[in-house]
């Protein structure tokens, strides 16, 4: 355990991302000594009518785009699993450049389809990737922007406000999760140190979820919540919700650094 582990052993940490997404977390918090309890809140799906991203998928491996835009983990995912449908391998698509929002989808990008990144906005949202974007563009360049269904629309607009041709493409639904612990039961029985929201589906769903369950949402009120950044933060204060802790860099260690240091002595 390292030395730095203060405040996380013996702590049950609620754990609401993807059940497919939550293997960096649970280690993460396991190593600190924390309990990791899973309780899926999202799951991610394919679009119901893959055509637009696999025409996107193919003009970009014919050259027609300059840059190719990365907005999560979930993105490269879907990206690879259309590729092996479409019978492409990673080494076809062709972009000239390539942008992740941030570190952990930049390291996939690498993993899973082999390309590497040539940018990455040193704060991990949409508007700082787009003025990052726009300060390394030239003029003319065409833009594949892949994202999920329930993403903001902030990013495509404010490229194409500044008259980059975007083309923005569905990569995935997010669909709320299933499975995981008795979450009201543990709530009650006071079984739960905190929650970990990694967007704001995460925090919509968790209410929905507890909500169906037949789960007292007073119950949250004396539990450490902890958001991985600003906006899903500000989703969680929007739905009435106090948020404990976020970390100033926006990836999965830094919240997991930022509960040890809330919870330390």
């Amino acid at each position: 355990m390292p030395e730095s582990s203060r405040g996380l052993p013996g702590k049950r940490i609620v754990v609401t991302r993807a059940a497919a997404q939550a293997d960096e977390l649970d280690d993460l918090l396991q190593a600190r000594g924390a309990t990791p309890l899973a309780y899926p809140c999202i799951a991610i799906a394919p679009p119901e009518d893959t055509t637009l991203l696999d025409t996107a998928i193919l003009e970009l491996a014919a050259g027609a785009f300059a840059w190719l835009v990365l907005t999560s983990r979930n993105t490269v995912t879907v990206l690879a699993e259309r590729l092996r449908h479409l019978r492409l391998s990673p080494q076809a698509l062709r972009p000239r450049a390539v942008a992740a929002v941030g570190s952990a989808t930049a390291a996939a990008a690498v993993l899973e389809l082999g390309l590497a990144v040539d940018l990455t906005p040193s704060e991990f949202v949409a508007e700082a990737l787009a003025a990052a974007l726009l300060a390394r563009m030239d003029p003319g360049d065409r833009v594949l922007l892949c994202q999920a269904d329930i993403a903001r629309p902030d990013l495509a607009q404010t490229l194409k406000a500044a008259g980059t041709a975007v083309t923005s493409v569905v990569a995935y639904r997010t669909v709320p999760g299933t499975g995981g612990i008795d979450l009201p039961a543990h709530l009650a029985a006071r079984r739960i140190d905190a929650i970990t929201f990694t967007s704001s589906s995460t925090v919509r769903n968790l209410l929905a979820r507890l909500e169906a369950e037949g789960g007292d949402r007073a119950a949250l009120q004396d539990i450490c919540l902890a958001c991985l950044g600003p906006v899903t933060a500000a989703t969680a204060r929007q739905l009435g919700l106090t948020v404990d802790v976020m970390p100033a860099t926006h990836t999965i260690p830094a919240l997991v650094d930022a509960l040890d240091a809330y919870f330390a002595p």
